[in-house]
Formats: structure tokens, C-alpha cells, sequence
């Protein structure tokens, strides 16, 4: 709700501050259109209950999706951070993120490696962090961002195309 600060010479429209939640959902995606290929991540950032507070879409360039997946895991994080978030529950469709990041899978890919003490560093500054694997279906919005990153940059193809998506 607006509010209206009339001086004498000037009307004012003062619109409150946006206050940042406390706990925050992140549903991340990241994408490539062949891998490697352009590729992008999107992230929807959310109320425990729900409610939209930020999308974030960026597009990578040339890179694998892998390092699409952690991109947009990394930018959640450092929405997170930046906001003060206190407890943060990511959602991935990436099995091998999430994985990682449990530390029930090793990282071997040299190239996933600073990404992913990036990721360990920023999340031991969080006071509390929870990470799951969801199905893609339970991801579509994060996944349409990854999608709108790559159509605005005139990528020829769907992300969702099977057999262009290796994970």
C-alpha cells in the first residue's frame, strides 16, 4: 500500500520497505542446450507458505549443465546471504547437486569443484540449510525461468528436450 507525503511545493508517493523474509524456499534449476551449450539458471525464491518474493534468471553462455545447476544453486545462496535469509530449504532436480552437497557423492569433475566449495562456504555461513532432490515436475517454475534466460538469448532449443539434457 502506497502513501502519499504532500509538501508545499511536491507530492510524494512513499512506498513501504520491502522487509526480507527470515526463512526462505529455493527452487533451482540450471540448463544447457547441448552439454556443453548456452546455457542458464533460474531460481524461484519463496515464503515457507508460498508466496513469490524474487525469480532470478541468468544466462551462462557456453558451459555444461552441471555447471548451470550449481550456478543457480550459488545465486540462491547469495540471495540468502545478502538478505540476512536465517534458514534456507533449496529444492533441486539435480540428483548429483544435491548429492554433492550431502556429501553422499564425491565431487570428481574438476571443473564442478570451486563451485562446490563456494556452495559449502556460503552454506556454513547460513545458521541453518536443508537441500532435497524433487522431481522435475515439481520444479517447472524454476525450470521455465531457466527456459525464458535461454529463449531471450536465442538458444535454438528447449532445455527440457530429452535427449539434449544429460544430467
Amino acid at each position: 500500500m502506497d502513501h502519499r507525503l504532500t509538501t508545499f511545493a511536491h507530492t510524494f508517493i512513499v512506498k513501504p520497505v520491502k522487509k526480507h523474509p527470515s526463512e526462505i524456499v529455493a527452487y533451482t534449476d540450471g540448463g544447457a542446450r547441448g552439454n556443453p551449450g548456452p546455457a542458464a539458471y533460474g531460481v524461484v525464491i519463496m515464503t515457507p507458505d508460498g508466496r513469490v518474493v524474487e525469480e532470478l534468471q541468468k544466462y551462462l553462455g557456453e558451459t555444461t549443465n552441471n555447471v548451470a545447476e550449481y550456478q543457480g544453486l550459488l545465486a540462491a545462496l547469495e540471495y540468502a546471504l545478502a538478505h540476512h535469509v536465517e534458514k534456507v530449504k533449496v529444492f533441486s532436480d539435480s540428483e548429483l547437486l544435491v548429492r554433492q552437497i550431502l556429501k553422499q557423492y564425491k565431487v570428481k569433475s574438476g571443473g564442478l569443484r570451486p563451485l562446490y566449495d563456494r556452495a559449502q562456504e556460503m552454506i556454513a555461513r547460513l545458521p541453518a540449510f536443508r537441500i532435497q532432490h524433487v522431481r522435475r515436475k515439481e520444479n517447472r517454475e524454476a525450470d521455465r525461468l531457466v527456459n525464458k534466460a535461454l529463449e531471450d538469448h536465442n538458444a535454438p532449443q528447449r532445455h527440457g528436450d530429452p535427449e539434449l539434457k544429460s544430467r
